[in-house]
């Protein structure tokens, strides 16, 4: 876990050994010694907000099959914070669009507007009893957006013109970046190079990762490591089925990004340890691609899109 100061217990040999379960403490543990919510909890780590350690499953289901544990260090500095409880629940309340409105002071319209440009980011997503998506946010980055001068006009003034254009064409970020939120939780629980590809293929069509790793022993090593997504709805049903449309990447260029990503990956795990194959079957040379788009650079681009139009408007 980087930045984690962990007391590690030397061996009667000398040798040193990583957290314990008398060091560590199960998700469900955790939680309640930090007086949150399971749900409350678990985006605090997806967020990055309370850091874990690979730990061995409890055999009780406490820790979520995640085989992740917290150390009894990391409870104690959270709870040696500043307005400790109140202050690290409301880090990590979320809204969904009603009441993230109201809380910037927009009305839903203009709400769902910045969300879909990709000025407001999504940290969860369910599928209500419709069958609609209903998108959550963090309280904390709405009002900071709202505060931000930068956006002012955006959040009080008429949309412009060029905007308008693109969200009558369709254009909806909001899938988009949570993908990118996700990958970013994937990447940092990842234990070692091949779980860092697996993360980055678990965002990808079955399709393409077949032709982004042409090696059938490498794609079994990614499969094993793949992590299980959230679950929405019963397997096989509507409900299911439109969250892992939501989980796969479907613009061009975000998928590029996402190959060659997975590329540089695959390149780091052959280094760290290449899988084991018959001596009869050499490892192929992944297939080349055209270097994308990075998606920082999308996100620099519409906020400089934003500038110009605003300049325009003026």
């Amino acid at each position: 876990m980087s930045g984690s100061t962990l007391t590690h217990q030397p061996t009667t040999t000398g040798r040193r050994v990583g957290p314990t379960r008398e060091t560590t403490l199960a998700p469900g543990h955790a939680a309640r010694e930090l007086c949150l919510k399971r749900s409350e909890f678990d985006l605090a780590v997806h967020l990055g907000r309370i850091r874990t350690v690979p730990g061995a499953c409890d055999g009780d289901g406490d820790d979520g099959g995640g085989g992740r544990r917290v150390a009894r260090e990391e409870i104690e500095r959270i709870r040696a914070t500043e307005g400790f409880p109140q202050a690290l629940r409301e880090r990590v309340r979320t809204v969904g669009t009603t009441e993230g409105a109201a809380l910037m002071a927009v009305t839903r319209a203009r709400f769902t507007r910045l969300a879909r440009l990709g000025l407001l980011v999504p940290v969860r997503f369910y599928v209500n009893r419709y069958r609609a998506v209903v998108w959550l946010y963090l309280a904390d980055e709405l009002r900071q957006f709202a505060q931000d001068e930068q956006y002012a006009a955006l959040v009080k003034g008429r949309t412009p013109e060029g905007l308008r254009e693109q969200l009558t064409d369709g254009l909806d970020l909001r899938p988009r970046n949570w993908r990118g939120r996700y990958l970013g939780f994937l990447l940092r629980q990842a234990g070692d190079p091949w779980a860092r590809a697996a993360a980055v293929a678990s965002l990808l069509d079955p399709a393409e990762v077949s032709q982004a790793v042409r090696d059938p022993y490498e794609r079994s090593r990614l499969n094993q490591l793949r992590r299980v997504p959230p679950a929405h709805g019963s397997p096989g049903s509507p409900a299911a089925a439109l969250a892992e449309e939501i989980m796969t990447a479907a613009d061009s260029d975000e998928i590029d990004w996402l190959r060659t990503h997975l590329a540089g990956e695959l390149e780091a795990a052959r280094r760290h340890l290449p899988v084991p194959r018959p001596a009869s079957s050499p490892m192929p040379s992944p297939p080349g691609r055209e270097a994308p788009r990075h998606g920082a650079e999308e996100a620099g681009r519409f906020r400089g899109l934003l500038g110009r139009l605003r300049r325009k408007d003026h």
